[in-house]
């Protein structure tokens, strides 16, 4: 189990689902913008990142992390390519689904970008572990990051048994 007892043992993870970032013929640059957001939020947080190809066993076994992180956030994959498949990874992946904040995601971004209501980023919990699939362009990731910041800290204590108090 992951150790919740305060904001400095925040632990998160990053997942960069992309096979030409994964192939190295480009940088990756949603990744970084969401460690970025992250790190801010919480500058105490130990922050891990990894990047992956569009692959289901790839993106299933980057999906699990030992110790277990407070919250795994990956980027890429949730588009209607024929090769986007991280939202159907992270839902067989996961124990429930958290459909309020994948809907607040798409509609917060919707906002400002109407072709976000494509995207088909799934939210669920595996164990103590929060998972939220974003966006693969580094603006959609990065305001995504941005509109889940506010509510991590309750999630976390949620799930690691703290309740609503």
């Amino acid at each position: 189990m992951a150790n919740h007892a305060s904001p400095q043992t925040y632990r998160f993870g990053v997942v960069t689902v992309s096979d030409r970032a994964a192939a190295g013929v480009y940088a990756d640059e949603s990744g970084p913008a969401v460690v970025q957001v992250l790190a801010a939020a919480f500058p105490a947080a130990t922050i891990d990142t990894r990047i992956v190809p569009d692959d289901a066993a790839a993106i299933s076994a980057a999906l699990r992390w030992d110790p277990p992180v407070d919250a795994v956030f990956t980027t890429g994959g949730t588009g209607l390519g024929p090769r986007d498949i991280t939202p159907e990874v992270t839902r067989e992946y996961c124990e429930r689904e958290v459909p309020g904040l994948a809907e607040s995601l798409r509609y917060q971004s919707a906002q400002t970008v109407p072709s976000a209501v494509l995207s088909r980023g799934y939210c669920g919990v595996a164990g103590t572990t929060l998972y939220l699939n974003l966006p693969g362009s580094v603006s959609g990731a990065r305001q995504c990051t941005e509109f889940a910041v506010p509510v991590l800290a309750h999630a976390v204590k949620m799930l690691a048994g703290g309740g609503h108090g």
